[in-house]
């Protein structure tokens, strides 16, 4: 199991929508509308790091109001 953190920016005025939107799609656990440089934090997980990715292009990116994303995985150390 893979797990990580999505920054999401959205198009102004659309950080709740996009929220909503998101906390909606399977292998997404959480997706809070916060402030900052990043208007969406999202927590996700996949059977693989393949899986994640799909997930964030295929699932997330392709929402109306997502102008950008960042993902980044969750590593134990």
């Amino acid at each position: 199991m893979v797990q990580a953190y999505v920054l999401v920016q959205t198009e102004a005025g659309r950080a709740a929508d996009v929220a909503r939107d998101i906390a909606a799609i399977d292998g997404v656990t959480q997706a809070e509308d916060v402030t900052g440089p990043y208007d969406v934090i999202v927590r996700a997980e996949a059977g693989d790091i393949d899986a994640l990715g799909r997930l964030v292009v295929a699932r997330i990116q392709r929402l109306d109001g997502i102008a950008r994303t960042l993902t980044c995985p969750i590593v134990n150390i």
